[in-house]
């Protein structure tokens, strides 16, 4: 009684500490898989894991607000743009251990935060209604001509992954080639951008559309069946294809996270970032997420492993995911102004 009685007047007196065995993540990610990992992590180091989930925007405005008060210790989110975004708001310490240098590939980490998966975002057509002269060798760069008017369909332009996309664009070709591809592709489009990548291979699926430009793992869980017999239907009647394969590879982006600035138990978030990147992990997450792994030698999941997804295309390892963040908010500039809603 009379411990507690001390560790209350304690937590009265200065409630912003924090005890060394735990660690605090904000996460968007929504896998149960996820928590999963966290609780093996808990099972062999002993520090605790609290979680706050929620969508990037409100957790992002929750820690910036709260400022050196806030209990976050690690953030975990989807694309490379989004993180840089917030590292350039100087929410993020270097947290690249040795052990994550050696693990991590250079153009998939920034010095203040890290991938811990990859993701592709691709093309996906009707094999009926697009040529193989047409698919042959195509590249992103190719979508923005004539012969795909009316043809194409991708989601919003406030979608970070399609900002990424064109940001990635503009690194590779610069502002002024990139604003005249954004302008043809748009002329492309066979509906208002609408749905998530999901609803864009169902698009091309019942008719509504030639082409769309989705993420990998959205295409792998509809031919998994967790989204219904009907998503997984639609999924077989579309074929995945890499762009530019013939130049710098597939658009990639990461799931990714950084330490807070801010954190009080950033050691314990370095660990969990290097037990992320284990054998184990890897595979645990490709094995529920469909992604892709970011550490060498460690098999796809199956699914995409024993499709035209697996591991053999070539990949863009020439345009850094840091650069993202820099180019995007000239990205969405030119899609807006180009008319893409």
């Amino acid at each position: 009684m009379k411990k507690i009685l001390i560790i209350s007047c304690f937590l009265f007196f200065f409630p912003n500490f924090t005890f060394a065995n735990e660690l605090n993540i904000f996460t968007s990610r929504h896998y149960d898989s996820d928590i999963q990992l966290y609780e093996k992590f808990t099972s062999i180091t002993g520090i605790k894991i609290n979680i706050i989930s929620g969508e990037d925007a409100a957790l992002e405005k929750r820690m910036i607000e709260e400022g050196k008060d806030t209990k976050a210790d690690l953030y975990i989110t989807a694309d490379a743009g989004r993180l840089g975004l917030f590292d350039k708001k100087g929410m993020f310490q270097n947290s690249i251990s040795p052990i994550i240098k050696a693990k991590v590939p250079e153009n998939f980490r920034s010095d203040n935060w890290t991938g811990i998966a990859k993701r592709a975002r691709i093309i996906f057509y009707a094999k009926d209604r697009v040529s193989s002269d047409e698919i042959k060798n195509l590249r992103y760069e190719d979508l923005s001509k004539p012969n795909w008017k009316n043809r194409i369909t991708i989601r919003q332009s406030n979608s970070i992954y399609n900002q990424s996309l064109v940001a990635s664009l503009i690194s590779n070709n610069g502002i002024a080639k990139t604003e005249e591809w954004v302008n043809g592709f748009v002329k492309n489009f066979a509906r208002d951008p609408q749905d998530n990548d999901r609803g864009q291979i169902l698009a091309v699926a019942s008719g509504e559309a030639d082409l769309a430009i989705a993420n990998t793992y959205y295409y792998a869980l509809m031919l998994s069946g967790q989204k219904g017999k009907d998503q997984q239907e639609a999924a077989k009647k579309v074929t995945p294809f890499f762009p530019n394969q013939n130049d710098r590879g597939a658009h990639m982006n990461i799931s990714g996270a950084g330490v807070l600035k801010t954190s009080k138990n950033h050691e314990n978030a370095i660990k969990l970032l290097e037990f992320l990147l284990t054998k184990e992990s890897q595979e645990h997450i490709v094995n529920n997420t469909f992604e892709y792994p970011i550490v060498e030698n460690i098999e796809p999941n199956k699914l995409i492993k024993n499709t035209s997804l697996g591991n053999n295309f070539i990949q863009d390892l020439k345009t850094p995911v840091k650069e993202y963040s820099i180019f995007q908010e000239e990205a969405l500039k030119l899609m807006l102004k180009a008319g893409w809603k």
